[in-house]
């Protein structure tokens, strides 16, 4: 499609979508401003005239995918029991969809020096996603976790583990051990019972 089909605003979104195709089909080493301008069918000047340099573009990307990582976690939620617990266990399942859904984005957010941290779409899109775990864990415990170090290590515990888990899945470390689950929703009683160990604490049998 020729850039000048692009109304105003719309090249942006054209451009975060190729630069998230070329992400996953290429990976993070391999991403370049040319390879975009090209899947977009724009100049090759365009993405730097929407975001500078290819680390903007990738921190845009970055704050995106937490804003889709909360969406996935809410989604979950939605679904679940109301109790405290139930919304905790269903956000960490919305982690680990979003993950292995989008397993180089993933990588993007969480591992990868390319997106600047502090910009301010990025700050504020991680922000709000750490700031929704540490609201569940305060529904749970009953206790803020910025005044009671007893939260605040659930809330590291919490996102530890399913952190943890997202990157084994999405590294296929899990494929193996998970070869013998036959069906998705058993997949997710395994996951729902790793993560409700640790927030039942070590007194869990």
């Amino acid at each position: 499609m020729p850039e000048h089909a692009y109304h105003h605003g719309d090249l942006a979104s054209a451009l975060l979508k190729a630069a998230e195709e070329e992400l996953a089909l290429h990976g993070i080493e391999a991403f370049s401003l040319r390879a975009v301008a090209k899947r977009a069918g724009v100049s090759h000047g365009a993405p730097a005239h929407h975001f500078k340099d290819a680390k903007g573009l990738l921190t845009t990307l970055a704050a995106r995918g937490y804003e889709r990582l909360v969406e996935a976690q809410v989604s979950r939620q939605r679904e679940a029991d109301e109790d405290p617990t139930a919304q905790c266990i269903a956000s960490g399942l919305g982690y680990l969809d979003f993950a292995r859904a989008n397993p180089e984005l993933f990588r993007l957010m969480f591992s990868s020096d390319k997106p600047r941290r502090s910009q301010d779409d990025f700050a504020r899109s991680a922000g709000t996603a750490f700031a929704n775990l540490v609201g569940d864990i305060r529904n749970k415990l009953g206790s803020d976790p910025y005044e009671d170090p007893v939260a605040m290590k659930q809330v590291v515990a919490s996102w530890s583990i399913v952190h943890g888990l997202a990157d084994l899945l999405i590294s296929g470390r899990l494929d193996a051990p998970l070869a013998v689950v036959g069906t998705e929703a058993e997949r997710d009683e395994i996951m729902s019972e790793i993560m409700l160990r640790v927030l039942e604490g070590p007194g869990r049998a």
